[in-house]
């Protein structure tokens, strides 16, 4: 079992290392474009076309972060045959919004059923171009089939079950609506998760509400700060991979780019995920407290300008962050401490 979840670990990590490049690119160029023409209402690229292509730019590098993450999975699983059901269930996951978590799935799916499919017994003369035809066009399909057939619609309904869940709650507890809305931009990261807590708040804007957006604003930036505070505070724990990551993912929370904190939920979801998510549980709540209130479709300390109690904003940005950093410090130094002892006892 231990030696399972080693390899598991060992496949994620080989589809973050060559996707941490995409996100860097994407979201350092994104953050810039943004940066340069945020208005007190949210960005405007109307009136700067090369900001706009910067935009795009980043945009092209953040969408091809997904098929690499799934690719890359697959290829560490099964080789050179893996690439294409992952590419494919990768690309196809950001289409149907399953976000880096569908992506994480079915980089392992694809993987397993192409190495299912090299084990199985085949003529001779087929054996040749097993690896380069028949392989790919069986997984490439199957996966395919998976995610438009199979996944694809139980997300979508999911997703706008918990749209019409948070339209309940709006008029409901304030805190718990903020814990709901901090949890939901965390969990995924810009997955359809996240961007279903989003696009209610964009939504409550037009509506005159401006708390729920400030709340959602608040949370968006904490897990690339945290975890970008994490590598800075406790650079033992660290890569220098991770490190790297970490410095990327500062600027990225800095412009309200929650997708800076993948590299790491990737490589260890099971620790970094639950911590990112009370980081901004954390913020979202001090924000819908302190009457935070955001007109600006964006979030992170850039919209600082237009938010309404910009200290409260401030220090709600702050307490995720520290308490996202604490956190998975916390939850690494006793992984390290337990695995350390195992290896003794072994």
């Amino acid at each position: 079992m231990v030696e399972l979840l080693k390899q598991l670990r060992q496949h994620l990590l080989t589809g973050v290392s060559f996707a941490i490049p995409f996100i860097a690119c994407g979201g350092i160029l994104i953050a810039f474009a943004i940066a340069l023409a945020m208005t007190p209402s949210g960005p405007d690229f109307s009136h700067s076309p090369r900001l706009k292509l910067i935009l795009d730019i980043g945009t092209t590098a953040f969408t091809l972060m997904l098929p690499v993450l799934a690719g890359y999975i697959a290829y560490s699983i099964a080789g050179k045959p893996g690439l294409v059901p992952g590419f494919i269930g990768g690309y196809l996951s950001g289409q149907i919004n399953a976000g880096f978590l569908g992506a994480i799935l079915v980089g392992l799916i694809a993987g397993y059923v192409v190495q299912f499919l090299k084990k199985l017994p085949v003529p001779k003369y087929l054996r040749p171009v097993m690896p380069i035809l028949i392989i790919p066009i069986l997984s490439g399909a199957f996966i395919g089939v998976l995610m438009l057939k199979v996944l694809g619609i139980p997300i979508a309904h999911l997703m706008s079950a918990a749209n019409s869940a948070l339209r309940t709650m709006s008029a409901g507890n304030a805190v718990i609506l903020a814990m709901l809305l901090g949890a939901m931009i965390a969990f995924d990261m810009g997955g359809p998760v996240n961007k279903t807590a989003f696009f209610f708040g964009a939504a409550m804007i037009r509506e005159g509400d401006y708390r729920i957006m400030g709340a959602c604003a608040a949370a968006i930036c904490t897990p690339p700060l945290g975890l970008g505070l994490a590598t800075l505070i406790r650079k033992r724990l660290w890569s220098q991979e991770e490190k790297d990551a970490g410095l990327a993912g500062l600027a990225m929370g800095m412009i309200g780019i929650t997708e800076g904190a993948i590299p790491f939920a990737a490589a260890d979801p099971v620790r970094v995920i639950p911590c990112i998510v009370l980081g901004s549980m954390v913020a979202s709540v001090i924000a819908m407290l302190g009457g935070v209130g955001d007109p600006a479709p964006h979030g992170g300390p850039i919209v600082l300008i237009g938010v309404q109690q910009k200290l409260m904003y401030v220090i709600a940005i702050v307490a995720g962050t520290v308490v996202t950093a604490l956190a998975i410090s916390a939850v690494k130094t006793f992984a390290q401490k337990r695995n350390k002892a195992m290896e003794r006892a072994a």
